[in-house]
């Protein structure tokens, strides 16, 4: 299903009190997507139930971005981010994303819930050269060690800021 896009400049902005939601199986195939989302996205809902959550990924987003959050997600935390996704038509939009565990009643995870709802300015402008760094850092280092070294990047920024991944997420 998932088909080349050509990235564009063109923004859209989320309203302020938007909400994304979306519901995937623990594969990350999309089971759910509010209006919200279908608009967002640019697909249809009949093209987005059933498909790859990645279908609305970035060229932009680093790859150690996605390893950190499926790390997180699978272990049953929840995760926290900032997000640039790319709709249909090649357009991006940016989120402030929170991704659950959802739990059958033995403590099996049996998919995920991500909302998210429309990010700070200050924030996407501090996050931006940041997965640039990472972007860069995966690329030079070819396939075998893109992620370690996008990860890298992030464990440095951390580290010259005095913080975990939450704490500098929540203080963007």
């Amino acid at each position: 299903m998932k088909r080349a896009i050509t990235p564009t400049q063109v923004e859209r902005l989320m309203r302020e009190d938007d909400f994304i939601v979306s519901k995937t199986n623990p594969k990350g195939i999309i089971t759910y997507g509010n209006p919200i989302f279908v608009e967002f996205s640019g697909y249809s809902e009949d093209e987005l139930i059933g498909s790859q959550h990645n279908i609305i990924r970035h060229p932009d987003m680093p790859r150690a971005a996605f390893k950190l959050a499926w790390d997180t997600i699978q272990s049953g935390k929840e995760f926290f981010a900032y997000v640039k996704n790319m709709s249909k038509d090649g357009g991006y939009y940016w989120v402030f994303t929170h991704i659950t565990p959802d739990f059958d009643p033995s403590g099996g995870i049996v998919g995920y819930t991500s909302v998210r709802r429309c990010p700070k300015r200050s924030a996407i402008e501090t996050i931006t050269p940041v997965y640039a760094q990472m972007l860069a850092a995966e690329k030079a280092a070819g396939a075998r060690e893109a992620i370690g070294a996008g990860t890298q990047v992030l464990v440095d920024v951390m580290t010259q800021m005095g913080m975990g991944y939450e704490e500098l997420v929540f203080a963007l």
